[in-house]
């Protein structure tokens, strides 16, 4: 009996022995070792140096032999591995790291066991999909949460034993909320409207109402624009002016009408590879022909086109999956698993753009303004109905005005083709600066070329030109020194062109030898009698056909063809392919150097990242594999893209990089929650995440503080409280604008110029021309963007240049930023306008009529002493104008009250969101 008991017993005391002898806890290589391996090792074990033949970027690489024919680890035990010899060495000379302190004792250890354990790899977080089951957590906070954004917020907050606050009053709500969706302050109409609702769904209304607004476009774009390093000028040493605000409108109406974000990546990625594409497709990816053009005289056109198309792959990656891609063109990555050939498998998707640093930016998409369309129609279509049956065109239609347009005069025999269309020149050949709209050549024997011509039936071609001391020209066919079938000789037109612009232009008619057939053709122009630099100005060129169709109609038709001819198209910039027959070798560059080319490589995504399955992918298909739902980064990307406008930090405050050196995220799981949530539930829709994040209880808190909370989350990035920030640049200057009642609403159109200081807009020859009337108060979203001259009030309010792809501005504080809001020209009229207005509408209650607008910029009723201290300055200031100072102003009342505004927009309520 008892021997039965034992054998019963025995299996029962061995099961709980091992289940509870103390066991060494699994070692996580992402939150235990990587850290170590970052901090102390990579730089000289990794992407760019592999000392010792040892790099512990890659888990292969790490577990190979090293240069002393030992690996550096070996799995499962500890003590044999190299790495941890070296780390324990007693010689100084031979201990890791190199010249360093030596790793703590915990540090080792922990790197012991994790070897021992089997030196399991794994991905870093950002590379690894997140769950589609992601439990919303459970909390019981005294404050309800609103939606699942606050259950994960207020969880991080107990667990550092913080409670958040209470929901801001509802004035300072509306505020932040109306600043947050459409960067306009709201009027005092809308205080009192919102105040007096008091209905249940009172804050979602304002919020759809908000979201629904056409200015909601305009604030959004705007952080969008410093991603596609938007500007109205090309950059580098001439920075001359680049006709791209087509885009901004794209841009604006694909906000305000929630383009998903997988259809807004597809169009700006590779808008022009859709199927049947439309002009909206074509608009929207010069979101990659903002990259810098070096306009610059002598450059190597194919230097620089390389170099745009790496700038390219490096923003498409920052943009979309937040990774430090650029550095890998001259070596693997430093930090990251991603190898140095892999940069040129992504460059193989861009490398075949047509696009090749040429002054006139083809390719091009040529759109109209609204009124130049309407008329483009109304010529073509009268044109149309007068020719005979066989010669129309089958319909006019809205859709590619200007190609049908051109269509229609080609036809006819009306070939009028502008001079800076060229598709290749010589390298002395450029563009006359003021407007670019004629070529200029600034050396002898420099050329232009034309592709693919029809010259059958082409008897003369005539070329309008002005002159200062005369030139010939030669017309050849099919390279520079090609047959030459006509010669001519362009007279002096003037003595001097005043202002860089020839006032008197000419016409040279050269006949021509018959060619049938299409072929390239070469336009080779020298000097006269004379050897100059500026020796010739050619705007176009027309080519006359024996018996042009127009011809045989009546000159009425044939001026309807001129004014069609005319009528100015805008000229976008755009993304488009090579044909097959002239596609592009992609090669590795070694060290990055354009020069020293590799081995060829075929377009793919890097490794870590995921694969294409598609043999020879496209450009599209690597916009598709963006947001194809199983790129593990995309969505969360954008969604803490978004969480930072809102918010003022990231979830990953490192916006630029989710990668090894990123800044973790503060709240994780609700990074790949929503992340999930905006790509499955949400289907992309910006607006609704926007909603979503509004919505919160988080979002709604009171920005009080105390010191318990200031102590534990110093900058708010566990949300502990409402969030405070800096206004951006843009939304104080509409925001001066809105209150005084200067800013002009019109939407959409070309970039404005509002007032700037001299000194600044005659550096290097003028080149802004201040904006007439109402024009000069449009949004800031509309002014014009020089990159090597930017807005001087952007830029002390942390604006980028936009030379390259900007991920997040850095707010700072600076005294110039006072200075600014004191003597601004913009922030002077606004406040001259406003103070017109609190008087007329104060009559002779004048502390009434500043306490009222105060409102406008504290959205609370305002203290009492602060609009004591506002009528007191209103006072002294008064008594000043009408005494000594008298001779600054006649009008005392005015001076006065102007004195009393802009110290309001001199507040820490204005510039602030609070």
């Amino acid at each position: 009996m008892k021997s039965r008991f034992l054998l019963f017993i025995l299996p029962v005391l061995l099961l709980l022995t091992f289940w509870l002898w103390p066991r060494q806890e699994k070692i996580s290589y992402n939150r235990q070792i990587r850290p170590i391996i970052n901090n102390k090792c990579i730089s000289c074990h990794g992407g760019v140096k592999q000392s010792g033949g040892f790099s512990l970027l890659f888990e292969e690489e790490a577990k190979m032999d090293t240069e002393s024919g030992k690996p550096a680890i070996i799995p499962g035990d500890a003590e044999a591995s190299e790495m941890v010899t070296r780390l324990t060495h007693h010689d100084p000379e031979l201990r890791m790291p190199l010249g360093k302190d030596p790793l703590s004792n915990e540090e080792i250890n922990l790197i012991k066991e994790w070897i021992n354990q089997g030196a399991n790899w794994e991905k870093h977080w950002a590379y690894i999909p997140p769950a589609k089951d992601i439990e919303v957590p459970t909390v019981d906070m005294e404050i309800p949460a609103q939606n699942e954004i606050d259950h994960f917020i207020f969880r991080q907050l107990a667990k550092m034993e913080l409670s958040p606050n209470e929901e801001a009053p509802k004035e300072l709500l509306l505020r932040r909320l109306t600043l947050d969706i459409t960067g306009l302050p709201p009027d005092i109409q809308a205080y009192d409207d919102f105040i007096a609702d008091t209905s249940p769904n009172a804050y979602e209304n304002k919020v759809d109402q908000l979201l629904a607004s056409p200015h909601f476009g305009e604030k959004w774009a705007a952080f969008w624009m410093d991603l596609a390093r938007y500007s109205d000028s090309k950059g580098y040493e001439k920075d001359l002016h680049r006709e791209i605000w087509k885009y901004r409108d794209w841009l604006i109406e694909a906000f305000n009408q929630d383009m998903p974000f997988d259809q807004f990546t597809i169009a700006q990625l590779a808008g022009d590879l859709m199927p049947d594409p439309t002009e909206s497709d074509l608009l929207a990816t010069a979101f990659h022909r903002n990259t810098m053009a070096n306009d610059e005289g002598g450059t190597n056109d194919e230097e620089f086109r390389v170099a745009a198309v790496m700038e390219r792959v490096g923003t498409t990656f920052e943009v979309w999956q937040g990774t430090t891609m650029a550095c890998v063109q001259c070596h693997s990555h430093p930090y990251d698993p991603i190898r140095h050939e892999e940069f040129y498998k992504s460059q193989a998707f861009f490398n075949n753009t047509q696009d090749k640093d040429l002054y006139n930016e083809q390719p091009k998409v040529f759109t109209y303004e609204k009124e130049d369309e309407q008329k483009v129609k109304e010529l073509l279509s009268w044109v149309n109905e007068n020719l005979r049956p066989s010669e129309k065109l089958p319909k006019i239609t809205d859709r590619f005005l200007h190609k049908q347009k051109q269509e229609l005069l080609y036809s006819l025999g009306f070939r009028k083709v502008e001079a800076e269309e060229f598709q290749d020149k010589s390298r002395f050949i450029e563009l006359v600066a003021h407007d670019q709209e004629s070529i200029w050549q600034v050396q002898d024997s420099s050329w232009i070329m034309f592709e693919n011509v029809d010259l059958t039936d082409i008897s003369a071609i005539s070329l309008g030109y002005a002159s200062l001391y005369g030139a010939k020209v030669e017309i050849r066919l099919d390279s520079v020194l090609g047959e030459k079938i006509g010669e001519g000789t362009f007279r002096i037109t003037d003595k001097n062109f005043p202002g860089n612009r020839p006032t008197d232009w000419e016409t040279l008619k050269v006949s021509i030898k018959p060619v049938s057939g299409t072929r390239d053709i070469f336009y080779y122009f020298k000097k006269d009698q004379t050897f100059a630099q500026d020796l010739i100005r050619v705007d176009w060129v027309f080519y006359h056909e024996k018996a042009p169709l127009k011809d045989k109609y009546p000159p009425s038709l044939q001026a309807k063809l001129e004014e069609l001819s005319n009528t100015k198209a805008i000229e976008t910039p755009i993304l488009k392919d090579l044909p097959k027959s002239r596609s592009r070798k992609t090669h590795v560059f070694e060290r990055g150097d354009w020069r020293s080319k590799g081995e060829e490589v075929r377009a793919n995504t890097p490794e870590i990242m995921g694969t294409i399955n598609k043999d020879n992918p496209t450009r599209l298909d690597f916009a598709k594999w963006l947001v194809n739902g199983e790129n593990s980064l995309t969505s969360r990307v954008i969604v803490n893209r978004i969480w930072e406008q809102i918010f003022g930090f990231g979830i990953v405050e490192s916006m630029e990089d989710f990668g090894s050196q990123g800044i973790p995220a503060s709240h994780p799981e609700l990074l790949d929650w929503l992340a999930v949530n905006f790509q499955d539930d949400m289907n992309w829709s910006m607006k609704k995440l926007i909603k979503k994040i509004v919505m919160s209880q988080s979002y709604r808190q009171n920005s009080a503080t105390d010191e318990h909370k200031i102590k534990k989350d110093p900058y708010n990035k566990f949300l502990s409280r409402g969030s405070r920030t800096r206004l951006p640049a843009e939304t104080i200057r509409d925001q001066a604008l809105a209150i005084s009642g200067l800013l002009n609403e019109k939407q959409l159109g070309p970039s404005v110029m509002p007032y700037q200081p001299e000194n600044i807009i005659s550096f290097g020859g003028k080149f802004w021309f201040p904006s007439e009337g109402e024009e000069k108060y449009r949004r800031a979203v509309y002014t014009y963007w020089k990159r090597t001259h930017p807005y001087p009030s952007f830029v002390t309010f942390d604006s980028p240049s936009r030379e390259v792809c900007t991920s997040r501005r850095i707010r700072t504080n600076t005294p110039l930023q006072s200075l600014v809001l004191l003597n601004d020209p913009v922030y002077i009229e606004a406040a001259d306008a406003w103070a017109k207005r609190i008087l007329k509408e104060s009559g002779n209650n004048i502390k009434n009529g500043i306490e009222k607008n105060l409102r406008l910029v504290t959205a609370k009723v305002p203290e009492p002493e602060k609009v004591e201290v506002l009528h007191q300055l209103y006072l002294e200031s008064l008594s000043y104008y009408q005494k000594e100072g008298k001779e600054l102003d006649k009008n005392a009342e005015l001076a006065a009250m102007r004195m009393v505004s802009n110290a309001m927009l001199n507040l820490d309520e204005f510039v602030t969101r609070r």
